[in-house]
């Protein structure tokens, strides 16, 4: 009689069978910086997708602002419904391509850990900040994340193959397993497209906006564009053997990029707000490297251990838009003028 296996070994077996060649198999993982026990039940990135979830940066995202600073009304993307949705779309294509849907959501999920309050604005105002210690960016924030920050100082201790992916999910270095490759990608897909959708909603954008070219290529919808650049990415990922659109799609989603570059992302109705956030930030800056004592004891225990400036940084980077606005109150508004 054969032994009875468990339900990550019975997970494994189906990785074996169903999986491509070219797909990351847990068994074959490159491991964690600490060594431990495996989960009975689940297979190693199984279980990194459920650390990521269950981590407190993970539930601060739900605050944090995605391109629209505070917005009027519930349907705007945040970046924790950012991440959703470049979760969904990863998974759909290692699904088409036989890859390890697992993987792909794991380092979807936490690839913006690392993001500020006030979305890509607050980044620039970190980086500006830190011009004279090396910068900031938010992918790398994430990796520090999960690999120092998160549970009191020891980090998730998550898979070498979700890590790099987090990294690499932006940047000059591509990551080094086709899931990542393809949350690389995912990530564009999705935020292009519902950035499209918000900007609408905002009165930036009318969908007769949208140039021919794109439409004609992609979809009048946003479901549409979205599912033709999917189809695309598995069609052309599984004819040559790499994560990657069609030349021809590649060509009009960097133009649909250029449009959004162009029509909201430096649209000074979208973005009018944004000048502030770097006043707010270096305020808080400047005040806790001046009062590092008045920081939670846990931000006090980095600064010992990696410098007062990155201690600062790891502690406003990860505060919501709203938490970042009661601490500036705070500090710099008096009691009388602060609204209630």
């Amino acid at each position: 009689m054969r032994p009875m296996l468990s339900p990550r070994e019975e997970r494994l077996a189906i990785e074996r069978q169903m999986l491509s060649p070219l797909a990351s198999r847990a068994e074959r993982t490159k491991g964690r910086e600490r060594a431990e026990a495996e989960c009975e039940i689940r297979t190693c990135y199984q279980r990194d997708i459920d650390r990521i979830t269950h981590s407190k940066s993970f539930r601060r995202l739900k605050h944090k602002t995605q391109v629209f600073l505070q917005p009027e009304g519930d349907h705007y993307r945040t970046r924790l419904t950012h991440t959703l949705e470049v979760a969904r779309i990863g998974r759909t294509i290692a699904r088409g391509l036989r890859l390890n849907e697992d993987l792909a959501e794991a380092i979807a999920l936490g690839h913006d850990l690392g993001h500020t309050p006030f979305g890509h604005a607050g980044e620039r105002a970190l980086d500006d900040i830190l011009s004279g210690e090396g910068g900031f960016k938010h992918n790398e924030q994430s990796l520090r994340i999960v690999e120092v920050l998160e549970k009191d100082g020891q980090g998730l201790n998550l898979t070498y193959e979700v890590r790099d992916g987090i990294l690499c999910h932006t940047g000059r270095i591509n990551p080094s397993t086709p899931e990542g490759g393809i949350i690389r990608v995912a990530d564009r897909i999705a935020y292009i497209n519902h950035d499209v959708d918000d900007a609408i909603r905002a009165g930036i954008l009318r969908d007769t906006d949208i140039p021919a070219e794109i439409t004609c290529a992609f979809g009048v919808k946003h479901s549409e564009r979205i599912n033709s650049l999917i189809l695309d990415m598995i069609t052309e990922s599984g004819k040559c053997g790499e994560i990657t659109l069609s030349p021809q799609a590649a060509l009009v989603f960097d133009k649909f990029y250029d449009f959004m570059w162009g029509s909201v992302y430096r649209n000074m109705k979208a973005k009018s707000e944004e000048r502030k956030v770097l006043g707010i930030l270096k305020g808080i800056f400047d005040y806790f490297v001046r009062t590092p004592d008045e920081m939670p004891e846990d931000f006090r225990r980095v600064a010992e251990k990696d410098g007062l400036e990155r201690a600062v940084c790891d502690y406003i980077s990860g505060m919501t838009d709203k938490y970042a606005v009661h601490i500036y109150e705070k500090l710099f508004i008096p009691d009388a003028w602060q609204v209630r």
